[in-house]
């Protein structure tokens, strides 16, 4: 009935259209098109197969009056509403299609709208932006049809039409003639149609490229002519990026074909090869100034978007998603398109060191000529996008292709090493130049991009290093000798920060992806450990001095790669870390409590100063070695021993600072996470113990009430600390359960029950699910030969109080506003169920369970939390399953009579109309019309005027 009923309103629509279209089509007093007017008459045959098709669309477009082309619009409005929901069927029919079609060409006939916009100024005419919208909406109709990715086998034939007449649309808009350029053309479009016509793009390659590139009457690769064109000319930046993300789809539908379809890999990519390399080219052209100064002139290079990039950074990064992509298809055909042109730039920047000239000051380009430093500031630009093509290309050469791809890859990586050399060993980072403006940066830039491109190599170098372990090759020590001659020179607090943080990631990738064995005895990093434990040096940028330390501290701690054990050189290691931590932690470890007393030796702030630095290089250290052997930890807790147990007598004495608490909290937190064996039972006792007894009730309020988010933030490091001991398996820390419960029961929860802040309620309710989840039988005793006598699996329950009153604060939870501590909670209830049986355990369910199922019914009566609707319904549904009689026969009844707003009677209906299904997806219907009807009947008694009698 319904087919039917879409079949007759479609053909209403149609023949509404159609005879608008008719009444002012004017074919007959239209002169034949010139010979040389034809649309590419060969490509377009190809698209249409058919001439009848062509000559349809070829048909000049009607100029509408106003009342006309509102009729039109209201009728694509409708029939896009209609699509949006109908299956593609019978009612949509080749007609339909070929009528929505003509409409679609108002979007994309330039002549037709200015001829409109002329003939509007004295007659009753729609303007051309009116016929453009016109276009929009019939664009709209298609994109919905093309959405939609179920298509039946009859419907094949009408979706290859669609497209067909689609790409004849394509063709015309990028149909280039001596009138107009293409870019021009697009220009003129407008802009709502462009958007259209490239969902529609976006939705043929991601929906049904694999079900028509099958089709032998569709040529695929002329579509991608068409598309390369409709891409390379958009008029916006925005219109560029969505093409690029066409392109993104149909590279990875290609992937996935040709590993699906190994066998036919060389069939495929011989069919598209021209039109990746095209593709290649084009893409590497777009983001040189030396091809596209103008556009990218206009991007901006400021302002940060949500996604914490600029708009130039964006456009880079998804034209280089493109290149590498292409790269991982054609391999030979990327590598040799994209080095060549990586060369021409070096050798510009390589040949700069014949300019520089000594000055007074120091040294100076000697580049002044305006047209000069205009070419060089391009050049460079260029060579900064290119090393950063050439770093996202470095994932191919590695892994089982290694072997096959180790020349150019060993080419690349020679060369950058030569370039990063060269810049760090002319400072070209510190040259006076002409333009300091522009080309300083511009050479920090390259510079920096150089060190990240070689870090990008890292990977490849390791592999390297394991293929020539036994036989250390000195074209291998040569490569890494050289890199650390090259990073050296910029650990210094002289250099740009930008600069120095790129040479302290690629420090950090040597030492902990490389680790060459070598790396330790290269006198270049004995410069580096030189220079940090130089008390006398001046420390680096915090973020620089945690990556130095860190990487000098995993050259120490990380096994070598292929080597035994017996091997590893583990006691010397171990002396020369413990000598490195001594001296990074040397202030540290002198601030003995007594220097911290009321009458302290030292200024308050340069002793917070001490603190910060040290513990944020040592957390550094440990959280980067928490993953490692057991061997490297116990060396790493071995050399920390001291500051840790410094940091312990710190603690008490800075408790009403919450600055410095947060921090060393974190230094706690990072240690117990990682190293918590290697300390010890004895010593992680007496550091819990002492945050047990320093948190006390009045610190807890006042770091959580009057100190703000720092104090907020302590308190929930010291509560994940907790979750970390309440999670330990065996026996070790559960005489502390009764301490670390009260705490929160007694202590943390009162203050923050009432807070509508949502401040440590997260981190409080996840120590108490870990507490439950981990220490089951700390409430619930039982044992196997127990349940096998009894035949049930009750347990002995011990500890209720404290079981009721956590039970208690999750109930409460769901009575406050904050949606993300809702789902938490409902969710380690949930759990809790699945692993503990729960709802099913006697005291929950005979004193808890219908109270726990009032709250959530009341939540979704109030619709207060209704984004987790499904959530909460499933959850009712679990909670009822374990007593289905009680539910239906005590609980729904008593629910319903304390119900407010509604009468006897509306609460009898709502009793009858709940029926007594037990599985989930109906028994979760049920619930959901009790509470529509219940918010319904309220609503109606609401808006009655006061005094009306109820019948």
């Amino acid at each position: 009935m319904v087919k039917k009923g879409m079949f007759k309103y479609s053909c209403l629509i149609r023949g509404i259209l159609e005879t608008v279209w008719d009444k002012h089509s004017v074919t007959a007093a239209t002169p034949p098109p010139s010979p040389t007017s034809g649309e590419s008459g060969d490509l377009l045959s190809n698209l249409l197969q058919s001439p009848s098709s062509a000559k349809l669309l070829n048909q000049p477009i009607p100029i509408l009056d106003v009342e006309s082309e509102y009729i039109c619009s209201l009728a694509l409005e409708c029939l896009a509403h209609l699509f949006s929901w109908i299956p593609l069927s019978a009612s949509i029919t080749p007609s339909l299609l070929t009528t929505i079609f003509h409409f679609a060409r108002f979007g994309c006939d330039i002549r037709a709208r200015k001829m409109a916009s002329v003939n509007g100024s004295s007659q009753n005419c729609v303007s051309g932006q009116e016929r453009g919208r016109l276009g929009v909406l019939a664009m709209s109709c298609i994109n919905e049809l093309m959405s939609k990715n179920c298509v039946p086998m009859e419907f094949e034939e009408y979706l290859l039409r669609m497209f067909q007449q689609t790409f004849y649309l394509l063709q015309k808009i990028t149909k280039d003639n001596n009138a107009h350029t293409v870019k021009s053309r697009l220009e003129e479009l407008d802009e709502s149609y462009i958007e259209k016509f490239t969902d529609f793009l976006r939705l043929f390659v991601s929906v049904h490229l694999r079900r028509i590139e099958s089709y032998s009457q569709f040529p695929v690769v002329e579509f991608l002519t068409l598309l390369f064109k409709y891409t390379f000319h958009q008029p916006t930046h925005e219109g560029y990026f969505s093409c690029l993300d066409i392109w993104t789809l149909f590279l990875d539908y290609l992937t996935s074909k040709i590993k699906s379809r190994l066998g036919d890999k060389e069939a495929v990519l011989n069919r598209y090869e021209d039109a990746l390399v095209l593709l290649l080219t084009e893409v590497l052209n777009r983001i040189q100034f030396r091809y596209n100064q103008a556009q990218l002139e206009e991007l901006d290079d400021e302002t940060l978007d949500d996604d914490q990039q600029t708009e130039w950074q964006r456009y880079l990064r998804q034209s280089l998603e493109v290149v590498a992509k292409v790269m991982e298809l054609l391999p030979t055909h990327a590598f040799s398109t994209l080095f060549p042109v990586l060369q021409d730039n070096l050798e510009v920047y390589l040949g700069l060191q014949q300019f520089i000239v000594t000055s007074g000051s120091g040294h100076r380009l000697n580049i002044t000529a305006e047209n000069d430093c205009r070419r060089l500031h391009c050049s460079l630009r260029d060579l900064s996008s290119l090393l950063q093509a050439v770093g996202r290309l470095a994932e191919y050469f590695i892994g089982d292709v290694f072997a096959a791809r180790f020349n150019d890859a060993l080419t690349v990586v020679e060369r950058l090493v030569k370039v990063t050399l060269y810049g760090s060993q002319i400072k070209l980072y510190n040259i006076e130049t002409a333009v300091p403006s522009v080309l300083k940066p511009d050479l920090i830039d390259v510079h920096a991009q150089s060190l990240a491109a070689l870090q990008a190599y890292s990977h490849w170098l390791a592999q390297y290093c394991s293929e020539v372990h036994r036989q250390n090759t000195q074209q291998f020590v040569t490569l890494i000798s050289t890199t650390m001659d090259a990073i050296t020179p910029l650990i210094s607090t002289k250099v740009q920060d930008k600069l120095l943080l790129s040479a302290c990631h690629l420090l950090v990738s040597l030492a902990t992806t490389v680790r060459p064995v070598f790396l330790i005895s290269i006198p270049a990093v004995q410069k580096v450990f030189n220079r940090i434990t130089d008390a006398s040096a001046l420390r680096l940028v915090d973020k620089a001095q945690v990556l130095v330390c860190r990487a000098l501290s995993n050259i120490l701690l990380l096994p070598w790669p292929n080597l035994p054990e017996n091997e590893q050189q583990w006691p010397v290691r171990s002396i020369n870390h413990a000598s490195l931590i001594s001296a990074l932690s040397r202030d540290y470890r002198n601030l003995k409590p007594s220097a911290v007393a009321p009458q302290r030796k030292m200024p308050l702030d340069d002793t917070k100063l001490i603190i910060h630095q040290t513990l944020s290089v040592l957390e550094d250290i440990v959280e980067n070695i928490s993953g490692e052997s057991t061997k490297s930890r116990q060396i790493c807790y071995q050399s920390l021993q001291e500051s840790v147990q410094v940091s312990l007598a710190l603690f008490p004495a800075f408790i009403h600072q919450s600055d410095v608490t947060d921090e060393m909290l974190s230094f706690f937190l990072t240690l117990f996470r990682g190293l918590r064996v290697q300390m010890g039972v004895p010593f992680t006792e007496q550091i819990i113990q002492t945050f047990l007894n320093m948190f006390t009730r009045e610190q807890l309020a006042e770091s959580i009430l009057h100190e703000g988010s720092t104090g907020c933030r302590v308190v929930e490091k010291f509560l994940k600390i907790l979750q970390v001991v309440v999670q330990e398996p065996g026996q070790v820390f559960k005489p502390f359960l009764p301490s670390i419960i009260a705490l929160c029961m007694e202590q943390v929860y009162p203050i923050i029950a009432e807070r509508p802040s949502p401040d440590v309620k997260a981190e409080l309710f996840e120590l108490l699910f870990r507490t439950l989840h981990h220490n089951w039988r700390y409430f619930f005793k039982s044992t196997v030969l127990a349940s096998v006598q009894r035949g049930i699996t009750e347990e002995q329950m011990e500890n209720e109080p404290q079981f009721s009153a956590i039970m208690q604060a999750f109930g409460q939870s769901f009575l406050q506003p904050d949606i993300h501590l809702f789902k938490q909670n409902l969710f380690y209830l949930e759990t809790l169920n699945t692993k503990q049986k729960l709802y099913h355990k006697k005291i929950f369910r005979t004193a808890m369970l219908f109270q726990f199922v009032n709250v959530l019914l009341q939540v979704l009566v109030h619709k207060s939390h209704d984004l987790l609707q499904e959530e909460i319904g499933i959850a009712i549904y679990n909670m009822a399953s374990v007593d289905f009689d009680g539910f239906f026969a005590a609980f729904l009844p008593e629910f319903l009579t304390s119900c407010d707003g509604v009468d006897a009677n509306q609460k009898s209906v709502l009793g009858r109309n709940f029926k007594m299904d037990r599985d989930l997806p109906s028994f979760t219907q049920n619930v959901h019309r009790l509470v529509n009807d219940l918010r319904y009947y309220r609503l109606c008694n609401d808006s009655l005027p006061p005094g009306t009698v109820k019948l």
